[in-house]
């Protein structure tokens, strides 16, 4: 088994091989060379965490394997991450381990993959601002990989924190891009042509009345839990939705899960999943007004896909550490 901690994970990922990855494997699913449970979180003992496993398996390239991902909001004021994970890789032949990576890196990069495929295939071509409410790690990786599909002339941010927003703008500006900061979602929303939400809300940041005709939104941060969202429901009313997963969305997306259950929507609404869009057995963008939305709550398949690219890229330079868990004797100890 071969174990990459996040410096080896952050030394070898590359957002354009993940973008890739990630796109094959949403085609899988489509053509039923995918599959994967639907996760259920469990409550942890003593706080407010929950934890979600996440299992999936592809068929080409043979991928098996499981994320298991610990989603503690009270950790942000123990000043430490609130979602943590691991994933193992397993081999589909004799069932034995044969990766075990930490998920940070990969939750990032293939987040924001999911996104870039999704802009890809449903926003205008011809867009030209990029729209982000929150201004972290998912924002910072989310430039990257929608730059990659679409030619951004500029970017308009919102956090909570100005702090937060002026420091990620320095940063991408170092970089050439033109960033502007905005004192409002709404001045964020109206000004975008393509809109990610990267906060993890549990009540509606962004509403349906300031989108604008012919946008693209990728709803992305709301925790996986089926009354978090970051949208609202006339937001969700107004657009064509497709969503990453729909049986994963019907039973742990706030986006979907609160309109449906208010009565705003029902099932019908969405229109079908990411892979239905790109093997072009569901329609994507109808029209040059139409406001398309992509309601992304992570999936299985996108870590095993990356970290599949991970862990061959690893074999390749040597990188990572190599062990024996079902090894019978203990190794030669050095004095």
């Amino acid at each position: 088994m071969l174990i990459l901690t996040r410096a080896d994970v952050r030394r070898l990922i590359e957002m354009e091989p993940v973008i890739a990855a990630v796109e094959a494997a949403h085609v899988a699913l489509a053509d039923g060379r995918a599959s994967q449970a639907i996760d259920h979180a469990t409550a942890l003992p003593g706080g407010d965490g929950v934890m979600l496993p996440m299992a999936a398996a592809i068929a080409v390239p043979a991928v098996v394997g499981t994320k298991l991902l610990a989603d503690v909001p009270s950790n942000a004021g123990r000043a430490l991450r609130t979602q943590h994970s691991t994933i193992t890789l397993i081999d589909p032949v004799t069932g034995r381990c044969r990766g075990f990576l930490d998920g940070i890196e990969i939750t990032l990069h293939r987040t924001a993959a999911a996104s870039a495929v999704a802009t890809r295939a449903l926003a205008r071509p011809d867009v030209r601002t990029l729209g982000l409410i929150g201004a972290g790690n998912q924002a910072r990786s989310h430039v990257q990989a929608l730059r990659a599909v679409r030619e951004f002339d500029r970017v308009v941010v919102w956090s909570r924190r100005y702090e937060t927003a002026e420091r990620f703008a320095a940063e991408e500006r170092a970089d050439g891009l033109v960033v502007e900061v905005r004192d409002s979602p709404e001045a964020v929303v109206r000004a975008a042509d393509v809109l990610c939400t990267l906060t993890p809300s549990r009540d509606p940041i962004v509403r349906g009345l300031w989108f604008t005709p012919g946008m693209h939104v990728n709803a992305v941060g709301a925790p996986p839990r089926p009354d978090h969202r970051e949208i609202d429901s006339v937001g969700i009313a107004r657009s064509r939705v497709i969503v990453d997963d729909v049986a994963s969305s019907l039973d742990r997306s706030g986006e979907v899960c609160v309109p449906i259950a208010e009565g705003t929507i029902d099932r019908s609404h969405i229109a079908g999943d990411l892979g239905a869009v790109l093997t072009g057995r569901c329609a994507g963008r109808t029209s040059a007004d139409e406001i398309t939305l992509f309601n992304s709550v992570g999936l299985a398949l996108q870590d095993m896909a990356t970290a599949a690219y991970l862990l061959a890229a690893a074999e390749a330079c040597g990188v990572g550490l190599e062990v024996d868990l079902q090894a019978e004797h203990a190794p030669p100890s050095f004095t």
